[in-house]
């Protein structure tokens, strides 16, 4: 489909618009494809601010695709460590050995290649190929969605497939192929910025005349959205054991949330579940005993939010008298107290060891 002469002056009046507002952010100093997909993918889930520092952090300690390739996933796990989403940091990983092995530890500049990398989709691809390599592909992320269905009223929710199909095909059609790199920053940072999800600057912005939704008055009516499934509720309940300066940890390796970080012994229960109760469940029997030796207290008790999961979570340290043996189970690894932070660890256990651990 050609192009009209008004769709063409939206890219226009973007690019002018961030000519003059543009973020300083340190990713935008580079065109190198490398940088460009670390901060695409640290910047997923996470805000800006908080991810800048990450991204500085990487980009000191991992400075090319070959020395994250030869990292331990230990390694790049913990310096991800609260940043959530571990799931990342772990794509990250392999896809910077795929660089390593398939091509030569360069970034490709085809298309086809950028998305053939683990954990690379399609946002992620179009904003390496545009940003790194000027390439015309445009880039929808949950800016551009809304940009998008404001100023086009799309009735379709955004996170359906007819939704989404609509809306690239708009976002390829707005796109200034002379300038790609440009104009996806732009949008990206007009999302941002000015065209917010609650609070839109719609008296400041650079195409209210161009806005059907505000035309008709309904901008916080869009995007529509299909509503998220039911979070399930989960209880956990951690025991940080402390026996002769010494306390026990263990991997998760299941396929569920927080695969290959390291936390206390856990005990999940179906419900609520108070520490009577608890000392009658059979993995509790199992590593204490029907009367434990040590002093058991509820020292923390928080809800950790995640995405359709809500953690109830509820903390044990248990300090076990010095003259008595004390084991646990061989999966579990028995380390100093000091060197727990050696080990990463899901978002919910550190802010525990932030407060509690010194």
């Amino acid at each position: 489909m050609k192009k009209s002469t008004d769709i063409h002056n939206l890219s226009v009046l973007l690019q002018q618009w961030y000519a003059e507002h543009k973020r300083v952010l340190p990713w935008r100093e580079t065109t190198d494809p490398y940088k460009i997909w670390l901060s695409e993918v640290i910047l997923q889930q996470t805000r800006v601010d908080q991810g800048s520092a990450y991204f500085q952090r990487f980009v000191r300690i991992f400075p090319t695709i070959e020395s994250l390739a030869s990292a331990s996933e230990q390694e790049v796990l913990k310096l991800w460590q609260g940043l959530g989403y571990y799931s990342r940091a772990r794509n990250l990983h392999a896809a910077a050995k795929q660089l390593v092995t398939d091509f030569n530890g360069k970034f490709p500049k085809k298309y086809s290649d950028i998305i053939s990398l683990k954990g690379i989709g399609e946002y992620t691809a179009a904003a390496i190929a545009s940003i790194a390599f000027n390439q015309p592909y445009a880039v929808v992320d949950g800016n551009v969605l809304r940009v998008i269905s404001r100023l086009f009223r799309v009735k379709e929710p955004v996170n359906s497939a007819e939704g989404k199909k609509i809306i690239t095909e708009i976002a390829q059609q707005l796109l200034d192929e002379r300038n790609p790199a440009i104009h996806n920053q732009a949008i990206m940072d007009f999302g941002a910025m000015v065209c917010t999800p609650r609070q839109p600057r719609c008296s400041q912005c650079p195409l209210q005349f161009h806005c059907a939704a505000l035309a008709e008055g309904s901008v916080l009516m869009y995007p529509v959205k299909i509503k998220a499934k039911k979070s399930t509720d989960r209880y956990f309940h951690y025991f940080h054991i402390n026996h002769r300066d010494s306390t026990y940890i263990h991997k998760r390796d299941a396929s569920d949330i927080w695969k290959n970080l390291y936390e206390f012994p856990l005990i999940e229960t179906k419900q609520a579940t108070d520490f009577t109760e608890l000392g009658r469940n059979d993995l509790f029997l199992s590593w204490f005993g029907e009367n434990p030796a040590g002093v058991f207290s509820s020292v923390y008790g928080v809800k950790h939010v995640l995405s359709h999961q809500n953690i109830h979570t509820q903390f044990y340290r248990v300090v076990l008298p010095d003259s008595e043996p004390f084991g646990m189970p061989e999966n579990f690894i028995r380390i100093s107290s000091s060197s727990i932070s050696n080990y990463p660890v899901s978002r919910l256990i550190h802010k525990y060891l932030e407060r509690f651990h010194h």
